[in-house]
C-alpha cells in the first residue's frame, strides 16, 4: 500500500508543477519603443528574454545527482557479485 500512496503522491506533485509556473509578459507589440516608458533600446542593447541560468544550474545539479545514483549502485553491484 506504501509504495502506491508514495507513486500517487509523486504524480500529483508532477501533475500540478504547470500550474504554479507562470510566463513572462511579452514584449511591448511596438518593439521596446512603449511611448508610455519614454523610449526604445538601441541597437546591440539588452536583450528582453527570459533568463536560462538557473535552469542551466538544476539541469547540471541534477545530472550529477544522476549520475552519481548510477555509480553508487554500479559500485554496490559489483561488490555483492564479487
Amino acid at each position: 500500500m506504501k509504495p502506491l500512496i508514495k507513486t500517487l503522491v509523486l504524480a500529483l506533485f508532477f501533475a500540478l508543477i504547470p500550474f504554479r509556473d507562470f510566463a513572462q509578459a511579452p514584449p511591448h507589440p511596438n518593439g521596446d519603443n512603449n511611448p508610455e516608458t519614454g523610449g526604445g533600446s538601441t541597437v546591440g542593447g539588452g536583450s528582453a528574454g527570459a533568463p536560462v541560468g538557473n535552469g542551466t544550474y538544476i539541469l547540471f545539479i541534477l545530472a550529477v545527482a544522476y549520475a552519481g545514483h548510477k555509480a553508487y549502485r554500479l559500485k554496490n553491484a559489483t561488490e555483492a557479485g564479487a
